[in-house]
């Protein structure tokens, strides 16, 4: 895939340009709506579709004591991006600079740097710009001022309920995973980097990978069966989401998990760990004897 880093790559890219605008956190299936009408609008104008969104999440800039875990970090959204069929993303960097940008201003920006543009699809109440200032009427007055189509994509109901990252995030915060993939058409994930870790795994017998997320949702502590990927094969694997307090008592919980006959180097290699089902809850063992009975138990139970 490639990734432009300032609205003015676009003028680099064969028009019309067809743009999907949001922050898209999460690619859920109300996400990929706004998407496909970009695709289609490209496919039918033989342009090239791009989906536009902001990094960082403009949440960690405006408000960043409460900004929210994100349901997918930027690397993760390009991976989930890149299997939409999606060959272009334009991560518009987001500074509190960018923030007091006019929502005309940033439309304009959009129209100078394409060669040219085609449509703008969004969310229907999506809104944009500097005291969130742009909404759907104001592109559609400037798709008639510019020539370019504009494409208010409704919210997504399922099972009654409007598709949102903020309901996804407290499914998956209450390890209601069925939920979490019902709004997101895939089941829920997260993406990191394996890094070294104590090694203690590998003293009793199951090493693992320690995967530090971007700053992803994770779901309640815990013992997991889930499936890990490397690059693209899908594997049977056990995880612990927590603060080891057999051993170490960390204060940030972390994610170790345990490829199931499988072995080889992982350092520095990307990781995507897909939840499958809880096994049960963190626990402190009186000893390391312990530990490694509860391991082989968790395994076992993960292999079935």
């Amino acid at each position: 895939m490639q990734v432009l880093r300032s609205i003015d790559a676009l003028s680099t890219l064969p028009g019309p340009l067809a743009l999907a605008v949001g922050v898209f956190d999460g690619m859920h299936l109300g996400h990929q709506e706004v998407i496909r009408a970009a695709q289609e609008h490209a496919t039918q104008h033989h342009g090239t579709a791009v989906v536009v969104t902001f990094d960082p999440h403009p949440v960690q800039v405006l408000r960043p004591g409460s900004a929210p875990r994100l349901l997918c970090g930027p690397r993760h959204q390009q991976l989930i991006l890149s299997q939409t069929g999606i060959e272009c993303l334009l991560a518009c960097p987001f500074t509190a600079e960018t923030a007091k940008t006019p929502a005309r201003e940033f439309i304009q920006q959009l129209v100078r740097a394409s060669r040219p543009l085609g449509c703008v699809s969004v969310g229907y109440t999506w809104s944009f710009g500097h005291g969130r200032g742009g909404n759907i009427h104001l592109l559609m007055e400037m798709g008639e001022e510019h020539g370019f189509a504009v494409y208010g994509v409704p919210p997504l109901k399922i099972e009654s309920q409007v598709v949102s990252s903020t309901l996804i995030r407290e499914a998956v915060a209450r390890g209601d995973f069925a939920k979490a993939a019902t709004f997101l058409g895939r089941e829920y994930s997260v993406f990191g980097t394996v890094v070294e870790g104590q090694k203690l795994g590998r003293q009793l017998g199951f090493p693992t990978a320690n995967v530090a997320v971007e700053n992803e949702q994770l779901p309640p502590l815990g013992v997991y069966a889930v499936e890990a990927r490397t690059e693209t094969q899908w594997l049977p694997a056990v995880a612990n989401l927590g603060r080891r307090p057999t051993v170490a008592a960390d204060a940030e919980p972390s994610l170790e998990v345990h490829l199931l006959d499988w072995s080889g180097d992982l350092y520095g290699k990307d990781m995507e760990v897909r939840f499958k089902r809880h096994l049960r809850s963190e626990m402190k063992f009186s000893s390391l004897d312990e530990l490694k009975a509860q391991i082989a138990r968790d395994v076992a139970a993960a292999a079935k």
